[in-house]
């Protein structure tokens, strides 16, 4: 096994360098699975993290983690994002920002970990939005509600891709446009973690290496993965974050 304690130096005291290095490994892996499928990176990355970290330390790091994924798709796809509805849906998740950060810093650690066990179920097993057009005025909502719950779940990715309805959008613009909305939702929630205090450079080495060997997983996915059939994915997917969740939600209760 190779020899991991130069990591420490660069770690925070909470995090140990065999933890690091796995958690570092999982971000190439659910970025090879979001590239080839679509779908699952993002919420397995949180369950595993959640099952290591406190949720208090995980949502923020993980936001941070999720920015630069989207930030990347939004910026090399930039042309093709609808404009007008980023400007109402970037209003909307000022509001539910201010709304969150008010309520998140008086729920206890179990709380957190009940609301993303029970989040993560639902997206494995529960019913899923029909992708449907509302009005553009609309998305000021959109971005009100998704982003009031993202404080609290953190991976909110597949919520908000479920109100872009792929008759109104071409393929390109609905991923530039959710690529968009979901940069400016999760800026906002790493700018309210960090005013209510969580400390982003204790973490930067970490964070870093995440983003950069995600971005790695995401440009070798779709060629590694790509034959994977949907309903297998499906399956392993459903059963892996299923067992995620209990888990949590036994740490909860047992807390």
């Amino acid at each position: 096994m190779p020899d991991l304690a130069w990591l420490g130096s660069l770690l925070p005291a909470e995090l140990s360098p065999p933890v690091a290095a796995g958690l570092i490994s999982l971000s190439f892996a659910t970025s090879m699975l979001s590239a080839a499928a679509g779908l699952g990176g993002g919420v397995v990355l949180l369950t595993v993290m959640v099952s290591v970290l406190p949720p208090v330390i995980v949502l923020p790091v993980h936001g941070v983690v999720q920015l630069g994924s989207n930030a990347g798709r939004a910026l090399l796809l930039r042309q093709f994002a609808d404009r007008t509805i980023l400007v109402w849906f970037s209003a909307g998740a000022l509001v539910g920002v201010v709304a969150a950060a008010h309520t998140f810093v008086v729920l206890p650690v179990s709380a957190l970990q009940t609301i993303i066990a029970l989040f993560v179920l639902y997206a494995a097993w529960g019913p899923k939005l029909r992708s449907h057009s509302i009005p553009t005025r609309a998305y000021a909502l959109v971005g009100a509600a998704t982003t009031f719950i993202t404080l609290f779940v953190g991976a909110t990715g597949a919520l908000v891709a479920a109100f872009f309805s792929p008759e109104r959008f071409a393929r390109q613009q609905l991923v530039a446009t959710t690529a968009a909305c979901m940069t400016v939702q999760h800026t906002l929630k790493v700018l309210a973690f960090g005013f209510i205090g969580f400390s982003f450079a204790r973490w930067a080495p970490f964070m870093a290496a995440m983003i950069g060997v995600g971005f790695l997983g995401t440009m070798t996915g779709r060629r590694i993965l790509g034959r994977l059939p949907e309903k297998v994915f499906a399956l392993v997917f459903r059963g892996v974050i299923t067992a995620l969740a209990l888990r949590l939600l036994y740490l909860a209760l047992a807390g």
